[in-house]
């Protein structure tokens, strides 16, 4: 199997349980379970557009967040967040189905005002920035579900609120 065809297995798994999650969003964009914790409508927004950042990461070789040019999505409703998931997913799928194997041993550079906030190889940063970042998130996400009485949905096995 090829690294590719690992992480679109990969990928395929964790995007249907992102869009379970995303699909339980309550219409309560200022809901925060702590003062230090980000709002609930910037959080899933951030989690709707992860795709979109895992498209930059398979597209160049750098991103310089200061550049302005990843606007940050701005919460609605959760329809609106699915359909920007499921635009950003089918994209990320399409590029990350042409991504030839010896793209994975590239570098790859995280940059603010020019100062390197990571730099490995794009396999590495694929997994830790987008994956694991997306995993984390909504895993943040289902807790937030769970303060506010919404079933959170089962993910790598059945939740409390699904046996």
């Amino acid at each position: 199997m090829t690294i590719r065809e690992a992480l679109l297995l990969e990928l395929e798994h964790e995007t249907a349980n992102t869009r379970k999650t995303l699909e339980r969003v309550p219409q309560k964009a200022d809901y925060s379970p702590h003062a230090k914790s980000m709002p609930l409508g910037r959080l899933a927004a951030l989690v709707a557009q992860l795709p979109d950042f895992g498209s930059i990461l398979l597209k160049g070789s750098q991103l310089d967040f200061s550049s302005g040019s990843f606007k940050p999505l701005t919460f609605e409703s959760a329809e609106q967040l699915i359909k920007a998931f499921d635009a950003g997913s089918a994209e990320l799928r399409r590029k990350l189905e042409g991504t030839p194997e010896e793209a994975w041993t590239e570098n790859w550079k995280l940059l603010y005002q020019g100062k390197t906030l990571f730099e490995g190889t794009r396999f590495v940063a694929y997994r830790e920035m987008f994956l694991n970042h997306l995993v984390h998130h909504r895993a943040q996400l289902g807790v937030y579900l769970r303060l506010n009485d919404i079933a959170v949905p089962s993910v790598y096995g059945p939740s409390a609120d699904e046996m």
